[in-house]
């Protein structure tokens, strides 16, 4: 057992409740509109702003990380955050295609548009984990202190909000009734998970790499399909806004 990285436990717990809210209540935002509203990709260009202007210039780092502690037991460990970064892309890209499927098969059938249960269920167990490690990484990033747990909280609850949006659309109703509260729950636990547990740094250099392959895919998917109408100058003004914070930071 370790002290967590970040010992300002009362700010990140007060910042670990407020995540959950927002998956909670971002059905509330009415400015959010279905198939696509200018905020919606507004929030998706933050989410890919943190991962490239923050996120992937560290993975450098943690390849250094890795590399010591891999050397000589993976051959191909000098690209192997960005094989985990790849990996968590493929994951969600996975569990994406599985949802249309199943909500193409059950239109064909007439059950309606949404997915099966198994489907549901599976993916709030993938989403659970991945809220669970974004919770755990508010006490354990690579940087610590205020600044920088007030930019990722920022990016991940804009996040959030592109997330809630596609789940809604796969689950429907089974969603807001089940599915919100158990990811709300789930950055909870992870962040408790944290206050008393600390991975070491090529852990943290793996858990880092796989969510910057999981971000990417679960915003580029909300806007790149045709159907969804995205507001490509929102995306564009909300990438860059965020990028020019993460510099003059």
């Amino acid at each position: 057992m370790f002290a967590p990285a970040f010992t300002n436990l009362p700010l990140s717990g007060l910042i670990a409740i407020s995540l959950a809210l927002t998956h909670l209540f971002s059905c509330k935002l009415r400015f959010i509109d279905i198939p696509r509203s200018n905020w919606l990709s507004a929030a998706g260009g933050v989410s890919v702003a943190y991962v490239f202007v923050h996120i992937l210039p560290e993975l450098s780092k943690h390849q250094v990380v890795l590399k010591e502690v891999g050397e000589g037991i993976i051959p191909f460990v000098e690209h192997h955050v960005y094989l985990v970064a790849l990996l968590g892309l493929t994951v969600f890209y996975g569990l994406e295609r599985m949802a249309k499927l199943s909500r193409l098969y059950r239109k064909q059938v007439g059950k309606g548009d949404a997915t099966s249960q198994n489907v549901f269920w599976l993916h709030m167990f993938s989403f659970g984990l991945y809220n669970a490690l974004i919770g755990y990484l508010l006490l354990h990033r690579e940087e610590p202190g205020i600044i920088s747990l007030l930019v990722f909280s920022l990016a991940m609850a804009a996040h959030f909000v592109v997330n809630d949006f596609g789940l809604r659309e796969h689950h429907q109703n089974i969603y807001d009734r089940f599915g919100r509260w158990i990811l709300a729950a789930s950055i909870i636990f992870g962040w408790v998970i944290g206050t008393s547990t600390q991975l070491n740094q090529a852990a943290i250099a793996v858990l880092f790499s796989f969510l910057a392959g999981g971000i990417v895919l679960n915003v580029l998917k909300e806007e790149l399909p045709q159907e969804r109408k995205s507001r490509f100058w929102a995306f564009a003004l909300g990438t860059g806004a965020y990028a020019m914070l993460l510099l003059v930071i």
